[in-house]
């Protein structure tokens, strides 16, 4: 699942109208040990600055996942079609099928009747004695 963007953070957003508040009270408001409002507001414009690159490294992360997600159809798709263009020109019995990936023709049917076989539907002969009284309307 994708990150989503961060347009606003909830302190941010708090701290902002904070910032306003106080500077409505005093421009120079200074409470000692470090707590200035230009200390507050340079916090406020740091914090939107790390907000901002954040959603940017995100933007370029989904266009990233976006890429290679396009890359690895476009390979898959190559990835077949070189299977296929060996089938056609050596065939799909030929070792050389096989040396690419592929099973041969001959295996994947004899595979799949034992599969079948296997599977607990093992086919059933009807007996004569019930074959004929169906048919007959007995």
């Amino acid at each position: 699942m994708p990150q989503q963007r961060r347009t606003v953070s909830r302190v941010l957003k708090q701290a902002t109208k904070r910032s306003a508040s106080i500077a409505s009270i005093d421009v120079e408001l200074d409470l000692g040990n470090g707590l200035t409002l230009a200390s507050f507001q340079a916090a406020v414009g740091e914090t939107r600055q790390k907000l901002d690159a954040y959603n940017t490294l995100l933007a370029r992360a989904a266009e990233a996942r976006d890429g290679l997600a396009s890359a690895e159809a476009n390979l898959g798709d190559l990835h077949e079609r070189m299977l296929a263009g060996i089938a056609a020109r050596f065939g799909r019995d030929s070792v050389q099928y096989v040396m690419a990936g592929g099973t041969r023709k001959s295996e994947a049917i004899r595979k799949r009747v034992a599969t079948r076989l296997t599977s607990g539907a093992t086919p059933t002969v009807p007996d004569t004695a019930t074959v004929a009284a169906t048919t007959s309307g007995v």
